[in-house]
């Protein structure tokens, strides 16, 4: 059964499970319910303690789920509400707690509320649940202001009576006005309605962004100046104080966890007091290049940044939004700058695969909760050359292939055998709704499994080493003497991260029991691009 543990979530190692992608229960080619219940050992033995599940909602899937139409039915893509209460159930059972995704800033197009919003009239209550306006220009053909969406194009999209709807991301997702009390109420009814079946926490997407500026300025982001006229607006802290009243009210307080992208340390922290959200994604981390400079520096400022606020740190790797770390650690530019995704660079795998090893231990060594995505576990890389007739994404199709989007980071698992589908579909001749690349013979969980030097087996080595050292998890980090280019910290009194980013050859201090490296050792030599565990001796 689930330890009772009221703060869980400030040390967890929490698993990303995107479901379409997961595992296939009943032979569609689609990632279900059904496919994840049948893989819960294989989580449990991983040692991840929780699980946060992307949307498994009702949905037309314009945006993979992210467009909801009712956030208490699941899709029957999926399965089924009772499959869903099982599973929680099961997982329960093996000790792990669940986090499913609520998406408040916008919903599908074919929501009850938004079919009767187009059926109603101007000005009607019915559309003051979402962002109607009078378009400008002599007719009213031009939209309300230049907003422009997250997913390419006009953020607004006329309707036949000539009003225009505001949609910050597809136009099968129209934005919500949380200005409207109907709103915050049915919201915090949602919560109510997964907290009682049991949900241990709720993940918030795009959490900065509800509000808007009731006037809709023009917004050029070149020269506007502070605040943003629709990213974290003062009014999205009530939001989140009732959200979290809510989570309170339960005899084991539930989880709430953000997906907050802010440049401002400060500015993120706010979301983080003590009634508000009590944790987020840690985007600067994700996006930091790989160098000891600039990852001191993030961790640092991420450290003072929750200790502020007396909230735990999150570090993570990838998600199924951003390019797989294995290829981004490959390539010339390790960052994020040059966009969270770029299209096809050159990209030195094997360099790539080693740097995400080491990576894997320093996340895992940082103080507070740490998040897995699906696959990396498995050393999974960016899928670059998927065919354009099978991409889904909605960003590839509407910046007409410039953006390449996120298909790539979302393409099935592999679990078995040596072609696709890898055992993600029960009937070998049924195809995934994404391709499979034939690199990933040799990365299934069966062809790691019994490999000792495995991504799998570090992960799983590290994620069992993480849960029973009494100085992991969330608590202290102190920062020990190192040379350029080489990190390296104590946790406790007798554990020792150090990792080698100098790219050359380094010295480990003697009187120390390896616990656990990245890559073998060369004796007393820590090579580069590797990460090492140690024990006073």
């Amino acid at each position: 059964m689930t330890p009772r543990t009221t703060d869980w979530w400030r040390h967890a190692a929490i698993y990303q499970v995107y479901p379409r992608s997961f595992a296939d229960g009943n032979g569609d080619g689609i990632g279900d319910l059904a496919g994840v219940r049948s893989r819960l050992d294989y989580l449990q033995r991983l040692g991840i303690k929780a699980i946060w599940f992307s949307p498994w909602y009702l949905t037309p899937m314009a945006d993979a789920g992210y467009d909801v139409t009712d956030f208490r039915r699941i899709d029957p893509r999926f399965g089924t509400l009772a499959e869903a209460e099982k599973l929680i159930s099961e997982a329960h059972e093996r000790g792990i707690r669940v986090i499913v995704d609520v998406v408040p800033n916008h919903v599908s197009h074919e929501h009850a509320w938004f079919t009767a919003a187009l059926a109603a009239d101007p000005g009607s209550p019915e559309r003051d649940l979402f962002w109607f306006r009078d378009g400008r220009g002599e007719n009213g053909e031009l939209p309300p202001n230049e907003w422009q969406s997250i997913f390419g194009g006009s953020a607004w999209t006329r309707v036949p009576d000539g009003q225009w709807y505001l949609h910050l991301f597809a136009p099968e997702q129209p934005d919500l006005n949380w200005r409207n009390p109907l709103v915050r109420a049915e919201y915090e009814d949602i919560l109510r309605f997964w907290f009682d079946r049991g949900v241990d926490g709720i993940r918030v997407d795009s959490a900065a962004m509800c509000s808007k500026d009731p006037e809709l300025p023009d917004y050029d982001h070149t020269v506007f100046p502070d605040p943003h006229p629709y990213v974290d607006l003062d009014a999205n802290h009530d939001i989140y104080r009732g959200w979290r009243a809510v989570a309170d009210s339960y005899p084991e307080p539930r989880a709430l966890i953000g997906e907050v992208w802010l440049a401002d340390p400060a500015r993120f922290a706010q979301y983080l007091r003590a009634d508000e959200l009590h944790s987020a994604f840690n985007f600067d981390f994700l996006g930091c290049s790989w160098d000891a400079t600039a990852l001191r520096t993030v961790i640092d400022q991420t450290l003072a940044a929750h200790a502020g606020v007396g909230a735990p740190s999150t570090w993570v790797l990838s998600n199924h939004d951003v390019t797989r770390h294995v290829t981004r650690y490959g390539r010339p530019d390790t960052s994020t700058v040059a966009g969270i995704r770029q299209y096809n660079p050159v990209v030195d795998e094997a360099l790539g695969r080693r740097r995400a090893r080491a990576a894997a231990l320093l996340t895992l060594s940082l103080p507070g909760a740490v998040y897995i995505y699906q696959g990396e576990e498995l050393g999974l890389m960016e899928v670059e050359d998927i065919p354009a007739d099978r991409r889904d994404d909605p960003i590839y199709h509407r910046t007409g292939g410039e953006d390449p989007g996120r298909d790539g980071c979302r393409v099935p698992l592999p679990w078995s055998g040596t072609e696709a589908p890898y055992g993600f579909s029960p009937d070998g001749a049924v195809q995934p709704w994404l391709p499979q690349p034939a690199a990933w013979a040799g990365l299934t969980v069966e062809a790691q499994d019994h490999d000792p030097t495995s991504m799998l087996n570090l992960y799983r080595t590290a994620l069992a080493l993480r849960a029973d050292h009494p100085a992991l998890g969330d608590g202290p980090i102190e920062w020990l003497p190192a040379t350029e280019g080489v990190l390296a910290y104590r946790r406790g009194t007798d554990f020792t991260c150090i990792v080698n980013l100098s790219g050359a050859p380094v010295d480990l201090p003697a009187e120390h029991a390896v616990l656990l490296s990245s890559e073998p050792l060369d004796g007393l030599r820590l090579p580069a691009d590797t990460s090492v565990w140690l024990r006073s001796a």
